[in-house]
């Protein structure tokens, strides 16, 4: 992302205590940060509450907003509710100790010398996480899938069509017939 002082604190100035700020994110934000292209009409918004202590500052990242992505059930594109929430604990630390130090997830360590902190990166990575992995419609008003009703009949008509060929009669599962002869003959042995 170009350097934009839009989403940077200057911490040094700030009293200790707490502060909070408001990010609105949307499409052109988004872009500039490489986001995947199957995601769109970005609508962010992040309430940050930036505690500074003398050593330390605490970060408390809430996500909200609108994201258009496509259903994983019937390939439509929706507007996905976004909401989380994350911590983020930065402590400064001397020059030297910048590169000894080891890094949690949770916890970032900047040397003394940096007095601005870019937030653009944190912002980016934390409405991703706000994503779910598995992005279905939500049930209509009467409780019925929100997914498109064609692709849900296919979806029905493909699964009572599922191929049998490997199943036996009595239901059994005609790869492991090899198997059982093992299996038969191992508990002869004991």
């Amino acid at each position: 992302m170009k350097n934009s002082r839009e989403f940077e604190i200057a911490w040094m100035g700030l009293k200790p205590g707490v502060h909070e700020y408001q990010y609105d994110l949307d499409d052109r934000f988004f872009r500039e940060m490489d986001a995947p292209a199957e995601f769109s009409d970005w609508n962010v918004t992040v309430k940050l509450r930036f505690d500074r202590q003398m050593s330390f500052f605490r970060i408390h990242f809430d996500v909200g907003g609108k994201v258009t992505v496509a259903c994983d059930r019937c390939g439509d594109p929706f507007p996905l509710q976004l909401w989380d929430e994350f911590n983020l604990l930065i402590k400064l630390s001397g020059e030297e100790d910048t590169e000894s130090t080891e890094e949690d997830a949770d916890v970032v360590f900047i040397p003394r010398s940096e007095t601005v902190l870019n937030l653009a990166e944190w912002l980016y990575e934390f409405s991703l996480l706000s994503i779910p992995l598995q992005r279905i419609h939500p049930n209509n008003a009467e409780g019925q899938p929100g997914c498109n009703p064609q692709a849900l009949q296919l979806l029905g008509k493909l699964g009572e069509h599922a191929p049998e060929d490997d199943q036996a009669p009595d239901g059994n599962d005609s790869r492991w017939e090899g198997l059982k002869a093992f299996k038969d003959k191992n508990f002869e042995d004991n």
